[in-house]
């Protein structure tokens, strides 16, 4: 055993194989053999098998076991190592939470989070958490006097892990996981697999989004490595090679048959897969490479979605293209009848007045609501973070400010919100060298929105019937032929997680 003046370090034989195992923080409970996968609990000086891992899923991260960093927040300059890895799995696909250490000894973890991540410390709190049933996604709460709102509670289960950990759920053992999110942007998790230790600060933590390059890592997987190894398979469906680019992907398409495969179980378990008739082809080929917002991004997926407003006939329809950034992570570029937009998922929670708000607020901006819809996918092509499959349905509201977007999803288990702006077709033509295409992707000139009293597609219509009626009376009286032009309503979009919270 060796102790230093931040932690006590401890190494003892595996009690599975003889191999050392280490314990770098005096807060880790459990450990996974490296050799023989025996999960080894430590009470004091004493280690115990307690079962066998299963195998790690890969994921292809970047991160990797002793990969350090730096978290600066809130005028703090957190040195950490990363020393254990749980993953996750739910009906949303399969994500990683890291467990760090910090060089004072206390601990943290750095999880994936809507293609991005979040690093989170542990949250003391001043009353006891209420069971998770009593979470019911959409509602507002208050966790130390602070409202957040409930943005996902869904089934969870541990499927393999490797380092040492603070805890660690049953293996393959169902347990429920509530996220909150509040309006400054913060993340708190309450994990309820030890619901023996709830409200304890191990099992609750309170997190922020933060980038990889601003963490300023060093020792991470060496990208050419992972390049090597490659991810490919034959399709399901018609044999066709199947090239995934992205570490994070959890479900692609076919580029031979435009089958949906789903990979969110990994590549060596049976994929699955759905066919889809009548591709359509997008006016931004997928593969390409543009700059926007100062920003290099790859067009890597690619969705047309139907919406429809509750009491209404008319059904209006976009489309949104996945750009993907190596550091900056996920954006969404939209385009709608309203025009052309850039808006990216967003951590935290805007505050609204109730569940029918005809406004909400987030990071100190006011947006009024113009669009509630519920929204279809009809067809995806490329690759997605989360499982996305057709026919998924979300129930939406748009938001605008003057010069900024707002839009929120939800979902029976999630809710989740993107933030962004409009941006002219001139600088989406500009952006991925498409000037030739520029009548094609012509759009709604960009305006401020203005928050004066909303007039809802029905009235638009009424109106423009009475126009239509005017002009052909006045026709009638003049002799001369009238016409009409109706315009369609519609969302400017925001973004589809498919209820795909990791």
């Amino acid at each position: 055993m060796a102790t230093d003046a931040a932690q006590r370090h401890y190494r003892a034989p595996c009690p599975g194989c003889g191999a050392p195992v280490e314990f770098r923080s005096a807060q880790s409970t459990y450990a996974v053999c490296p050799f023989c996968q025996s999960t080894v609990v430590r009470s004091g000086d004493v280690l115990a098998r307690v079962g066998k891992m299963a195998e790690l899923f890969d994921d292809h991260s970047p991160l990797q076991l002793m990969a350090s960093g730096r978290f600066k927040a809130e005028g703090e300059d957190l040195p950490f190592t990363l020393i254990g890895r749980a993953q996750y799995k739910s009906s949303n696909g399969v994500w990683a939470e890291w467990n760090a250490i910090l060089d004072d000894g206390s601990m943290a973890s750095l999880a994936e989070d809507n293609g991005s991540y979040v690093f989170s410390r542990p949250l003391t709190l001043q009353r006891q958490v209420p069971t998770a049933d009593q979470f019911r996604v959409g509602m507002t709460t208050a966790i130390n006097g602070k409202p957040y709102s409930v943005a996902f509670n869904e089934q969870v289960t541990l499927i393999s892990a490797q380092g040492e950990l603070p805890r660690l759920a049953p293996l393959g053992t169902p347990f429920s996981v509530v996220e909150l999110r509040g309006a400054d942007g913060d993340v708190i998790s309450i994990d309820y697999s030890s619901p023996e230790v709830v409200p304890a600060t191990q099992a609750i933590s309170r997190g922020r989004a933060v980038l990889l390059e601003d963490l300023q890592f060093k020792g991470l997987k060496d990208e050419s490595v992972r390049e090597e190894k490659g991810r490919q398979f034959a399709c399901p469906h018609c044999g066709a090679p199947v090239q995934v680019v992205l570490d994070t992907t959890k479900s692609i398409t076919c580029s031979a048959c435009n089958s949906i495969i789903d990979l969110s179980s990994g590549l060596g378990g049976e994929l699955r897969h759905a066919e889809q008739d009548e591709p359509i082809k997008t006016l931004i080929p997928l593969g390409t490479k543009g700059q926007l917002q100062g920003v290099q991004w790859q067009v890597v997926g690619f969705q047309h979605r139907m919406g429809q407003e509750p009491g209404d006939d008319e059904q209006f329809g976009w489309d949104e293209y996945l750009l993907y950034n190596r550091k900056r992570g996920f954006s969404f570029l939209v385009d709608s009848s309203d025009g052309w937009s850039i808006v990216k998922p967003a951590t935290g929670a805007p505050t609204m007045a109730n569940r029918n708000s005809q406004s909400a607020t987030y990071l100190g901006t006011t947006y009024a609501l113009q669009y509630s819809y519920e929204a279809e996918t009809t067809y995806v092509a490329g690759e997605f973070y989360w499982p996305v499959s057709r026919g998924q349905k979300t129930f939406n509201r748009d938001f605008a400010s003057a010069n900024g977007l707002l839009s929120q999803e939800q979902t029976p288990t999630e809710v989740t919100w993107s933030v962004g702006s409009k941006i002219s077709s001139d600088a989406v033509a500009k952006a991925f060298k498409l000037e030739d295409k520029a009548a094609l992707l012509g759009r709604e000139d960009v305006k401020p929105f203005s928050a004066a009293p909303q007039v809802s597609l029905r009235a638009i219509i009424i109106i423009l019937v009475l126009i239509v009626l005017v002009i052909i009376i006045m026709s009638s009286c003049s002799g001369s032929s009238g016409g009409s032009s109706r315009s369609s309503g519609g969302s400017y979009g925001g973004f589809s997680s498919g209820g795909g919270h990791k």
